[in-house]
């Protein structure tokens, strides 16, 4: 049974840092990309981090440029989001995807909550 399990969320003050652990398992995790997302109330989901299969490679949006930072640990199938100076405007629910081209696969997780109060 194919899983992601995140983890880590909570309530921060502005300024504060969080870090998202995402457990996988149930497929073969290191033939995956994986990545963060977050959607807010109202408001779409958007990607805040990708790490290629071997974690050599990563991308950000401006957003969370140089404040974010994404890891993967292939060996226990982990994936943690490290979040330094959070804003206000980082308050959403965060999801860990995992995803691979060929074939074709995207799971995602559940969910954790990430609240920063101003």
């Amino acid at each position: 049974q194919v899983q992601l399990v995140e983890s880590g969320g909570g309530l921060v003050q502005s300024g504060g840092s969080l870090r998202l652990s995402c457990a996988a398992s149930g497929f073969t995790f290191n033939n995956y990309a994986v990545s963060w997302h977050r959607q807010a109330p109202g408001k779409e989901r958007e990607l805040v981090a990708i790490s290629s299969t071997t974690g050599a490679s990563t991308v950000f949006p401006d957003s969370v440029k140089g404040r974010f930072t994404i890891s993967r640990d292939n060996a226990k199938n982990m994936v943690y989001l490290e979040m330094n100076s959070l804003k206000p405007e980082d308050t959403a629910v965060y999801y860990c995807n995992a995803r691979r081209s060929l074939p074709r696969n995207n799971y995602w997780g559940q969910g954790t909550q990430v609240t920063v109060s101003s």
